[in-house]
């Protein structure tokens, strides 16, 4: 970490960053992020039906693969991520490091929403685990990532295969039914243009997701958090390098 102050901007990813244990070196060493990931837990158990403490940090001789398995479930991934991602951000923040923007992907968004105010944490766990549960009831399907511009890769979707995100310029993915995707990824390969299918269970951000309509009700009960950000005059300086080093071994 280097001195003097610098604008940062933080980004919150989605599905597909989590992995069992993540955190857990923070978690078994800085208090203040034990007590945000144990509120979190508590919070969250009546709406997952277990502790995501079980699943993030398994007790040793536990089955690492069951809890593997787990946590790929959309339904207990999407709040696992959220809560990791919102007590690293919290510690960073008690520690005095303050961002000037802040973007997400995916549930990542609800991170950046729920630190900047726009609902209270309570609110965010139950809405994320509601838009978790929705989205693991939905069909099963398919994602593609495809090397090529924009107008090309929108010319490959159909009714049953969307647009699911642009991603830069040249690389955007598709997401879909099985068969809309197997069609698309041969269609793909026989016309030159690399492609790869994601490690997804669903057809995230596609036509198929429908989520929308049925996770309006948990949106009309969520509630704006006296948190403002950012915080005027918010100090920003160096974070404790030194406890970060410790906490990460």
């Amino acid at each position: 970490m280097v001195s003097g102050a610098r604008d940062m901007v933080w980004l919150f990813p989605g599905q597909g960053a989590q992995y069992v244990n993540m955190g857990r070196g923070l978690y078994e060493t800085v208090p203040a992020f034990r007590a945000t990931i144990d509120h979190c837990a508590t919070v969250l158990t009546p709406h997952l039906g277990l502790d995501l403490r079980d699943v993030l940090y398994p007790a040793p001789g536990a089955d690492l693969d069951e809890a593997a398995r787990q946590l790929k479930q959309t339904a207990i991934t999407q709040p696992a991520l959220f809560v990791i991602e919102y007590a690293v951000a919290s510690l960073l923040m008690d520690w005095g490091l303050q961002p000037s923007g802040m973007i997400g992907h995916s549930v990542g968004e609800y991170v950046a929403a729920c630190l900047a105010g726009v609902f209270t944490l309570d609110d965010a766990l139950m809405l994320v685990a509601t838009r978790g549960r929705l989205m693991q009831s939905c069909p099963a399907g398919a994602m593609l990532a495809v090397m090529a511009d924009e107008d090309v890769v929108r010319s490959y979707t159909a009714t049953d295969v969307s647009m699911a995100a642009l991603n830069a310029p040249g690389t955007s993915v598709l997401s879909g039914t099985f068969d809309g995707i197997a069609r698309v990824e041969a269609a793909l390969s026989a016309a030159g243009i690399a492609c790869k299918r994601l490690e997804t269970s669903h057809a995230f951000h596609s036509s198929t997701s429908g989520t929308r309509a049925r996770s309006r009700g948990a949106c009309t009960r969520c509630r704006r958090s006296t948190r403002r950000w950012p915080p005027r005059d918010a100090p920003r300086r160096r974070g404790p390098s030194s406890r970060i080093s410790r906490a990460g071994r």
